[in-house]
């Protein structure tokens, strides 16, 4: 199989890498000059990988096309794109639906959205799809663990919850801060929060056939620290500011 990817960002590198730490048999991948530095990276590392000489080309050599670019540079470049007829589409856009992508492409092609993360290289994490494809979900199970979605407007809210990967992120690097600031050298308070956190993540996959309030409930002790915690960080409104942050991006998702 020949797989194109028009856009060399963070989601395209990641998934690239992850592709082959796994077992899929992947004949040769294309992918678009635009980032130069993030293209040439990719091609010296990985064989099988070759820059095309422009959008046009990678698109007629391949079977596969994963639309990887931002939304803004997506609406601009694919309407003067030449797809092939029985071609796969792969998008990764988040603001720009099947409709539109569609109508955009103008073909009798395949299309499905997904949504990988940048832990895709390292073949980890869930890989929403919609609608449900075998072979994608099969591609995606290499290097991760696909979640199939039938409908469109469902799909958006994983769409908005993958929006929260910059907080969670931001939360960690706020922990950090705060125990540099208490004399912790910072690549210790960094190993330990980065550790606990995944550590965490781990106990809740585990347990996540159980409802989430109890994972809440058994985490905390009678005036024990976690009970403390909780308790203040519900009466500043953070986990509805979260709730609303979320809310606001669906109301933009589902503008497009």
């Amino acid at each position: 199989m020949i797989l194109g990817f028009l856009g060399t960002g963070r989601i395209a590198s990641s998934v690239i890498e992850g592709i082959f730490k796994s077992k899929l048999k992947i004949k040769k991948i294309y992918i678009s000059p635009r980032n130069k530095t993030i293209a040439k990276k990719l091609s010296k590392r990985f064989k099988k990988v070759t820059i095309s000489r422009n959008n046009q080309q990678l698109i007629d050599k391949s079977n596969w096309v994963f639309l990887a670019t931002t939304p803004k540079v997506g609406g601009k470049i694919l309407k003067k794109l030449n797809f092939k007829k029985n071609q796969k589409i792969v998008s990764f856009i988040s603001t720009i639906n099947l409709a539109q992508l569609k109508k955009i492409i103008g073909k009798k092609v395949k299309i499905v959205r997904a949504i990988p993360l940048p832990p895709i290289s390292f073949r980890k994490g869930p890989v929403p799809i919609c609608p449900p494809d075998k072979q994608v979900k099969n591609f995606f199970n290499q290097l991760g663990a696909t979640v199939e979605i039938k409908n469109e407007k469902l799909s958006i809210n994983f769409w908005a919850t993958s929006g929260m990967m910059a907080p969670f992120y931001e939360l960690l690097r706020t922990l950090s801060d705060w125990l540099v600031k208490r004399g912790i050298k910072r690549n210790e308070a960094q190993k330990y929060v980065t550790s606990l956190f995944v550590a965490l993540s781990e106990d809740s996959s585990i347990n996540s056939k159980k409802d989430l309030k109890y994972l809440v409930k058994d985490s905390q002790t009678p005036r024990g620290l976690n009970e403390q915690a909780v308790k203040q960080l519900r009466k500043a409104g953070f986990y509805r500011n979260l709730e609303k942050s979320l809310n606001g991006i669906l109301k933009r998702l589902n503008k497009v």
